[in-house]
């Protein structure tokens, strides 16, 4: 897939890929835009830290994935 608005893999970033197993990596939501939302259709874990639940994402590749634009987009609009 090429750059786009859509779509934009950076793969001078000193981090790409950040996640291992995706063919083509979209950067363009690099830092997830859900993350701050309790429930995300993503995958992220809740790992507890001084009896707090916090939300890793560090394994989610959703974001990532070019398909999960709309769905981003939909999230974001609400």
């Amino acid at each position: 897939m090429n750059n786009s608005s859509r779509f934009f893999e950076n793969k001078e970033c000193e981090y790409y890929p950040c996640h291992k197993g995706i063919e083509e990596m979209n950067c363009l939501f690099c830092y997830c835009p859900l993350n701050g939302m309790e429930h995300c259709p993503g995958t992220p874990e809740y790992i507890e830290v001084n009896g707090k639940r916090i939300k890793d994402c560090s394994n989610c590749t959703f974001p990532h994935r070019a398909e999960n634009y709309d769905v981003i987009i939909k999230f974001l609009s609400r």
